[in-house]
């Protein structure tokens, strides 16, 4: 599948065919793609805690108000990210670049995020976000739906999965075969609404 066909075809999917497996190379694959997603400095800062244990599959259903597709989808992730990556060991997140190129850039992380909480977490959300899609449109292209869930008790699942202290979790992403066609779409807001030339029209400005 093409790239804008996976886009345009990408939807949540909440009913999952228990019966289908998916291969270990499948899987492989998936996360693999998902390593490809950008991160500011290249820290890399998303980690990916596939649940496999059935009975902690079932743990973190009732901790998300029993939606069903957390246990019944081949494929649950815990989309989390750590926010000090940036100071661990960041001249592995360069070790392949020139060496003019590492010892700009390294040295400039810790310029940009020591002593910023806010920045941290932000950065995280970012690129939590930004793997969650990449995640989805692959398992599109291979041939899989999925849905992203923040509907759980984040410090639940944290304990549940022993989340780090200097971690966070962004979302629950969930893959597998769907049981259903797509219902349609809820509704689009039109394209002049959400597309701004240039400044928002006689807005109030933030200071």
């Amino acid at each position: 599948m093409d790239i804008f066909s996976a886009i345009e075809q990408r939807r949540s999917i909440k009913k999952y065919d228990t019966t289908h497996k998916m291969t270990p190379e499948e899987e492989r694959r998936l996360l693999e793609l998902a390593l490809l997603s950008p991160t500011s400095f290249n820290i890399q800062n998303w980690r990916f805690v596939v649940v496999r244990d059935p009975e902690l599959r079932k743990q973190i259903r009732a901790a998300a108000w029993n939606q069903a597709q957390i246990e019944e989808c081949q494929l649950t992730v815990v989309l989390c990210a750590d926010l000090r990556a940036w100071e661990k060991d960041p001249h592995r997140y360069w070790q392949n670049a020139p060496e003019p190129t590492r010892n700009a850039l390294v040295p400039m992380i810790g310029k940009v995020y020591a002593g910023k909480d806010e920045l941290q977490r932000d950065e995280a959300m970012r690129s939590i976000g930004i793997a969650a899609q990449t995640l989805m449109l692959a398992a599109k292209g291979l041939g899989y739906d999925s849905g992203a869930l923040v509907g759980f008790d984040f410090a639940k699942v944290a304990s549940l999965i022993n989340l780090p202290a200097d971690h966070v979790i962004g979302m629950i992403i969930v893959i597998g075969k769907r049981l259903h066609e797509p219902y349609s779409r809820g509704g689009q807001l039109p394209y002049e609404e959400v597309v701004i030339e240039n400044r928002f029209p006689d807005a109030t400005v933030r200071s």
